[in-house]
């Protein structure tokens, strides 16, 4: 194996028809008009020296170094800068270029330290390979007088060091922060001799740079280094996989030292991320070898025994023998299977295989219920699929966005980055939110619509804004007529219609005056293309499904769906939420989304499997955990999920875990849910596996080994022994037969192999014969379901209602550097940003209750109290406040409620009645975290000794 090579262009390429001819060097070549000289020599396999080139940045032509000589003209333009013209004839070597590339090269060495045999990037340095590129041998200017070698380093960011007396100030850190990331953190201080790149002031840590990498991947000498390659030298092979964090998907080159991960490089092939990255998938990868991790299985007659190392083989045949005693005790029902949105669709389809045929029920459910199931029933009503319908490129083509409900800087960052800059290219913003995410307003992107909505508000909202678009005249009614249900069409507009869904009507409920909300809707309506990007402040709801299909009702009507630009489009929380939804890990529906009780489906999978298969649906998660409760649901095995800490209501999650008999976890640490296992069996990270995940764009991407597994077998072999010990045989000796099986029993997945996706990167699904390739965007000519069908949306609002004794409003989300319940990035250095989750309050609810920024306060609801540290805030609305999930010791699950969605059972996170006072002490329930997690501590550090 080797390393992963990728050509440099220099500068982009354009995508166009038209052609241009030209010569280099003797050689003719077409290339695609607008194409400069440097990128088409690059075609040609001619490398023209350069330093501030890269094909991921606009040309910038400061070097110097990539000087050409073209017939014609006079001088000695620079190749970067210069666009190609029919029949020019170009030169890329002469003596006078020899000559001044040399020159330019002396300067530069001229104040750099030469220290090459001791340097970080030695091997791995473009002024290093310049220097030879060009022929240097011999620096004529002395080291006397004014130099920057002495310049300090910058180590306070823990992933990279910027080494100040190292920078050429050739701007691609700069140029890499403004035009890939758009956070614009980066300047160039000074003029002349004094240039330096700046931070702003601060160092790189304190000041806006968001860690993505952009800056490190983009310099060309050591200024700007990974820690990890400073530590361990320069990588000898890599692999492409993809990342385990985020729904946006992006592939990286694991670039290694034998088993060791020396970095993660985003891949500028890769259709998700284009060869941009975010703090997490590109450094805080480090949880995977954390001593944290549980490598040896562990079983346990009582959750308050200390753990006991065994045997695989031991442990496996502690949890079926458990579940095939409390089945016959209890009944077929009594056991159940939880999927995972982290592991792969292989391992994912397994699990629910197991549930099915091992188990003989269909009480299989995944935590992507509980994010984005509503995205899956409303879009599969109105369009026939349970999936968004377009990839992240097709923003690119947007003129009007609107973001709702979703928070993509810190939740989606690299497609946040493509859709910065598709806003600073023009296209208009309107986001809907309670909160004051940074997209309002942040360098050179402005909203022209902030629409604070309250929480719980949505479904009003969405239906005040297709009120204006059906009584306005607003309506695209050759493509109503053309793709939609027109009975059903008439029946949506008249109940729209109705003056109670005006904007006037509801601009007191929703906190939204009216003019803004006519303004934004005539503007989605009319602006060109518009699209709709959404998140869990759409799904976490009681009326989420409803949400759903207002947005879809609102796209079909203005004839924004089908094509690039437009769309309604989920942005995936984690890294398969998609993948293990079409899997099948909800009760009712087998994968590809087709209901268990479809006599010619089952029938499928019994001829397939073997077995006889129950066409009833099996229980949710909640109905798992009430039958607990009541003393008829006993065993549940839970694959890389921790619900005690993801699920809401948590007193009465750990209520009924602590009610089952056999509580089964398999994960790579003992997380909250392990507490009350009693069985654990040890899980692997991503670098340790083979499959596939599925993105937010239906993008299904390969994850590949780059280590064995530390527990000595990857998830899906793990599975494969539960059911084998269970009595339901399954044999598989790779991943790819899983795929193989799954294209087989799934339409959508059809044309789906891993020889495919080894040649082409990825796919989209449908893949199948109509779409050998995948489907970029869906509904192109017609809907999955025929015609398009407007539903009817009617508003009820939430039954959580604020009152004397709670008048506030909890509704909470995500920030960069953490994902998710903080179990990976917890343990990496991105805590250095975020130790704790913290409240945001509004500055009159705060003053009005004493509350002073960095105060203690206590968080209660109707479910229970917290207390964490308040921060005055003005992104908060007045009777609005807003945590984050990330630590366990918060325990924010613990006060939200247990009312749910009413199509899906998606909790509604996003809307809980509570009360904020200052307060001196932790809570009872964290008091009670605090001592169990000691405990845990405890068996943690007996077990490290025993090894």
């Amino acid at each position: 194996m080797a390393l992963i090579e990728e050509i440099d262009y220099g500068t982009p390429i354009p995508i166009t028809d038209q052609r241009v001819a030209l010569t280099i060097d003797g050689q003719s070549v077409s290339v695609p008009a607008g194409t400069s000289v440097m990128a088409a020599a690059m075609m040609l396999g001619t490398k023209i020296p350069k330093l501030c080139a890269s094909d991921s940045l606009e040309a910038f032509g400061s070097c110097r170094l990539c000087l050409v000589e073209i017939e014609g003209r006079r001088g000695t333009p620079a190749s970067c800068t210069t666009p190609v013209e029919a029949g020019m004839v170009v030169h890329t070597q002469s003596d006078r270029l020899a000559d001044l590339r040399r020159g330019v090269m002396e300067l530069y060495i001229s104040d750099h330290p030469l220290d090459c045999l001791t340097c970080s990037a030695n091997g791995d340095c473009e002024l290093q390979d310049m220097a030879g590129d060009v022929g240097l041998r011999e620096v004529r200017y002395g080291y006397e007088g004014e130099s920057h070698l002495s310049a300090p380093n910058d180590t306070s960011n823990p992933y990279f060091t910027f080494e100040d007396s190292k920078c050429i100030v050739c701007s691609r850190c700069v140029r890499a922060c403004e035009e890939v990331q758009g956070t614009f953190a980066l300047t160039i201080q000074g003029r002349g001799f004094a240039s330096r790149v700046s931070t702003g002031g601060l160092d790189f840590f304190n000041s806006e740079c968001v860690s993505c990498g952009a800056c490190v991947q983009a310099c060309p000498t050591a200024t700007l280094n990974e820690n990890k390659i400073i530590a361990l030298g320069q990588p000898e092979h890599s692999v492409l996989t993809t990342c385990a964090y985020c729904g946006v998907g992006c592939t990286f080159k694991a670039e290694m030292k034998g088993n060791t991960v020396v970095r993660m490089v985003p891949y500028k092939d890769a259709k998700a991320n284009e060869g941009h990255s975010c703090v997490k998938g590109r450094f805080a990868w480090g949880y995977a070898t954390h001593k944290d991790r549980i490598i040896k299985p562990m079983i346990r007659e009582k959750i308050t025994d200390p753990w006991r190392e065994v045997s695989w083989e031991e442990a496996i045949g502690r949890a079926a023998s458990e579940f095939k005693r409390i089945q016959a005790r209890y009944g077929r029902d009594s056991v159940g299977g939880i999927t995972s949105s982290r592991c792969t669709n292989e391992e994912t389809f397994l699990v629910q295989k197991l549930v099915r045929a091992g188990f003989g029920n269909n009480n299989v459910d995944t935590v992507a219920r509980v994010c984005h199931s509503p995205t899956g029933y409303g879009l599969k009503a109105t369009l026939g699929t349970s999936a968004g319908t377009q990839d992240f490129a097709s923003v690119a083509h947007a003129d009007v966005i609107v973001v709702i409900g979703a928070n993509p800087t810190d939740g989606h960052p690299v497609f946040a980055s493509r859709m910065k800059k598709r806003l600073r290219e023009g296209a208009r913003l309107i986001v809907a939110d309670p909160r004051r995410i940074d997209l309002v307003k942040s360098p050179h992107v402005k909203a022209d619509y902030y629409l604070p909505l309250k929480p719980g508000m949505n479904v009003a909202f969405i239906n005040a804004i297709a009120h204006v678009v059906v009584t306005e005249g607003l309506v695209n009614q050759d493509y109503v007529r053309e793709r939609c249900d027109l009975n059903d069409f008439e029946s949506w507009a008249r109940f729209i219609a109705d003056e109670r869904h005006s904007p006037e009507a509801v601009e007191e409920l929703i906190g939204v005056p009216a003019a803004d909300v006519r303004g934004a809707a005539r503007l989605y309506a009319t602006g060109g293309n518009a699209a709709i990007y959404y998140g869990l402040g759409v799904t976490e709801h009681s009326q989420g499904s409803t949400m759903v299909m207002g947005m879809a009702n609102l796209a079909m009507a203005t004839g924004n769906i089908g094509r690039a630009g437009v769309g309604i489009n989920p942005l995936r929380g984690q890294n398969n939420v998609q993948g293990s939804c079409d899997m099948g890990s909800f009760p009712h529906e087998f994968s590809g989304y087709r209901h268990v009780s479809d006599e010619a489906t089952r029938q499928m999978f019994e001829a397939f499997w073997g077995v006889p298969l129950q066409k009833e649906p099996g229980l949710r998660i909640p109905n798992m955990l009430d039958e607990a409760c009541e003393g008829t649901f006993k065993g549940l095995y839970i694959q890389g999920e921790d619900i005690a800490q993801s699920d809401p209501d948590t007193q009465h999650v750990i209520a009924g875990l602590k009610a089952m008999e056999c509580v089964v976890i398999q994960d790579i640490f003992l997380n909250e849910t392990a507490k009350y296992a009693h069985v654990f069996l040890p899980g692997s990270s991503f670098l340790e596996k083979d499959g596939t995940f599925t993105n937010a764009e239906r993008r299904i991407n390969r994850v590949r080994k780059v280590m064995p597994p530390l527990a000595g077998r990857a998830d899906w072999e793990v599975t494969i022994a539960l059911s084998n010990a269970l009595g339901f045989s399954m044999n598989y000796s790779h991943p790819s037969e899983i795929m193989a099986e799954i294209a087989r029993l799934t339409p959508t997945f059809a044309g789906v192999s891993y020889a495919k996706l080894d040649a082409l990167g990825s796919v989209q699904w449908p893949c199948n014969e109509a779409a050998p390739t995948g489907t970029p965007v869906m509904h192109v000519d017609h809907f999955v379901r025929g015609k398009g069908r407007f539903m009817l949306t009617e508003f009820v609002p939430t039954q959580e209602r604020t009152g004397p004794r709670f008048p506030l409003i909890l509704t909470t989300g995500r920030i960069l550097t953490q994902y998710n319940v903080g179990v990976q990035t917890r343990r990496t250095q991105n805590s250095l940003w975020h130790e704790e989750d913290i409240l945001e309050i509004h500055p009159f609810d705060a003053e009005s209750r004493g509350i002073r920024d960095g105060d203690l306060v206590t968080l209660e609801s109707r479910s229970g109290a917290i207390t964490l540290r308040a921060i005055i805030s003005e992104r908060m609305q007045p009777g609005v406040v807003y945590t984050t999930f990330h630590h366990a010791k918060t325990g924010a699950n613990v006060v939200t409620t247990d009312y749910s969605d009413w199509a899906t059972n998606c909790p509604e996170y996003k809307v809980t009645a509570v009360q904020v006072r200052r307060t001196n002490h932790p809570s009872d329930w964290q008091e009670r975290f605090l001592a169990e997690d000691q405990s845990l501590r405890r068996i943690g550090a007996g077990l490290d000794a025993a090894k």
